[in-house]
């Protein structure tokens, strides 16, 4: 096993070692598949939306800047993979859908380990997936729709739900 950080692992990536690619593959790409797993019921298009991620590294490793966790890079990527294996229309340029995560999204990722991750946990399976996808992973209601299969109307009666409910558990 390679004991080189994720930073020094895409340095090498940019050199073409695959072998570096690999590592990464290895480290990330299983916590990436159930984390998408939680997301959508459709294997194949998580499948996908893995290996997209890892080709899209490979392609521009140089798009991290060093500036945000790995993990967190990749799993802008990867919702973003998983989306366009679900239909979602191309509104970005490539080099936004493989850019380091925002500061915000940064702040999301750490909110939903803390106090509010808790509070989510503690709702149904159906209003926890809708604020995952709507709040946490930043989706619109008709994109967290068609990633949960759900009409759009469905989505934002539930993010309302959930919405109301944690106002009263976290206050």
């Amino acid at each position: 096993m390679d004991t080189r950080s994720d930073g020094d692992l895409l340095a090498a990536v940019t050199t073409s070692d695959e072998e570096a690619l690999r590592e990464l593959y290895d480290r990330h790409a299983p916590w990436l598949l159930a984390r998408l797993s939680t997301r959508c019921q459709d294997a194949d298009a998580v499948d996908q939306a893995v290996q997209d991620t890892f080709l899209a590294v490979w392609r521009r490793p140089e798009a991290w800047r060093g500036d945000g966790p790995v993990p967190a890079w990749l799993w802008g990527i990867a919702i973003r993979r998983l989306l366009d294996q679900l239909g979602r229309p191309r509104r970005m340029a490539w080099s936004e859908a493989v850019a380091a995560p925002s500061a915000e999204e940064g702040v999301l990722s750490r909110i939903e380990h803390g106090d509010l991750g808790a509070a989510v946990d503690r709702l149904s399976p159906e209003l926890q997936a809708v604020v995952r996808a709507t709040v946490l992973d930043g989706l619109t209601a008709r994109e967290a729709g068609r990633l949960l299969g759900l009409p759009t109307g469905t989505v934002k009666t539930r993010r309302m739900r959930a919405m109301h409910q944690l106002r009263e558990v976290l206050t």
